[in-house]
């Protein structure tokens, strides 16, 4: 029988072995599946309890099925789904008017993911170019070790080989520079370049923050040539490092600033916030997007923005940091054959292991996993958490014990 007729194909039973026969081994996910999940608590097919300190790598920032977005999305769901881009919405009008009226942007384009947030803004910043300087002024610098998406053209601007390697030939007219090195921004923004590209915490490179010198001499450099400068805010923004933006940390202003993830807390959604001029650019046909924008992302979206962009929740994410970042300097002293330093912002947090763990972060991955805890990594020499901002102190607690345990077993 012809499987795609079988009226059964839907409800059969599935395991983490139907991952290697069905889907295209792009990834290759954790043995357990989960099933169900509230708030940081997680569990999977076999019932076993986890605590989840990865937020879907820093997504669900409201945590797993919170209730005030579940309402606002079932809501939207029995009211208005989807549009052609020939119509807009009136949810979609009041999340441009939220995020604008909170940033530095006149104006917002709304999208599905970080890679399409930095797709626009880098085409963008091209096409704005050209039509002030013309066309040599079209080189886009970004930084080694950084991550925009996964299109060619962001993982071309994106600064890792790894991610390109058999995707040649690459968009040309893209550089990389050392992230926080003045001297090698110096060198390479001239005037021909079009945009610079910068996380200001740097995420899948390591969880590495942006010096306040460096960031601000980008911005310079970019004021000097008539570039663009955009942050890619898709990891570090909404919240997480206790602004609603890193960029409002910092007190240095982009010219663009994109942002996903935590957006929608799970939902897929992202926006390219920019200024009332650059926008100008992108005429009518210049650039879209078929979902971009619906009922459906637009309030879940708004719904997320009205929940993190209040002062005492800010302040709360602030509080938390700190007990974390307490909390993991504990556990360097007490692990220094493991683990050696603590770096990152807010609730965006990096362990980076010890020399002889070089390498391993997997390994310390997996091992806290089977104690029931759920973290990231940051390439092969950092471990990373990412915890939902509504993460309690009682958590914070639990997840120490379970790093010991899972410390001790690697001790041992």
């Amino acid at each position: 029988m012809n499987a795609k007729l079988d009226s059964t194909v839907t409800t059969r039973p599935v395991t983490r072995q139907t991952f290697d026969e069905v889907l295209v081994p792009t990834y290759a996910p954790a043995a357990m599946v989960p099933v169900r999940a509230s708030g940081l608590d997680l569990w999977d097919q076999n019932g076993k309890h986890y605590l989840d300190f990865t937020s879907g790598i820093a997504v669900t920032a409201l945590g797993h099925c919170n209730p005030v977005i579940v309402e606002a999305l079932t809501r939207q769901a029995n009211t208005l789904w989807h549009l052609g881009n020939g119509y807009t919405n009136e949810p979609v009008l009041r999340l441009g008017l939220a995020l604008t009226e909170a940033t530095f942007a006149d104006r917002a384009f709304f999208c599905n993911s970080g890679a399409e947030a930095n797709e626009a803004a880098l085409k963008l910043a091209r096409k704005h170019a050209h039509a002030k300087f013309g066309e040599h002024k079209s080189r886009i610098v970004s930084c080694f070790s950084s991550f925009h998406g996964r299109t060619l053209f962001t993982v071309s601007v994106g600064g890792q080989s790894k991610y390109t390697e058999g995707f040649e030939p690459l968009p040309p007219a893209i550089d990389h520079i050392e992230y926080n090195n003045i001297e090698s921004a110096r060198a390479a923004i001239g005037d021909d370049v079009c945009a610079v590209i910068v996380e200001p915490i740097q995420g899948e490179g390591g969880v590495l923050p942006g010096d306040k010198a460096f960031l601000q001499e980008l911005r310079n450099l970019c004021d000097k040539t008539g570039a663009v400068l955009i942050f890619d805010e898709v990891q570090s923004g909404m919240g997480r490092t206790g602004h609603l933006f890193a960029y409002q940390g910092y007190g240095i202003t982009p010219d663009i600033l994109t942002s996903a993830k935590a957006l929608g807390n799970g939902y897929p959604v992202a926006a390219m916030l920019t200024t009332n001029e650059l926008a100008a650019s992108l005429g009518v046909g210049s650039h879209g997007t078929t979902y971009g924008g619906n009922p459906l992302a637009a309030t879940v979206a708004l719904t997320v923005l009205d929940t993190i962009n209040q002062p005492a929740f800010l302040a709360r994410v602030k509080e938390a940091s700190a007990k974390m970042v307490a909390m993991l300097e504990g556990l360097t002293k007490d692990y220094p054959a493991i683990l050696s330093t603590v770096r990152g912002s807010g609730l965006l947090l990096g362990v980076v292991v010890a020399d002889a763990w070089k390498g391993k972060s997997k390994d310390i991955q997996k091992a806290a996993e089977a104690q029931g805890l759920m973290v990231l990594i940051a390439g092969t020499d950092v471990v990373r958490f990412a915890p939902a901002l509504v993460v309690t102190d009682a958590q914070i607690a639990e997840a120490e014990r379970l790093l010991r345990a899972a410390l001790d077993s690697l001790a041992a």
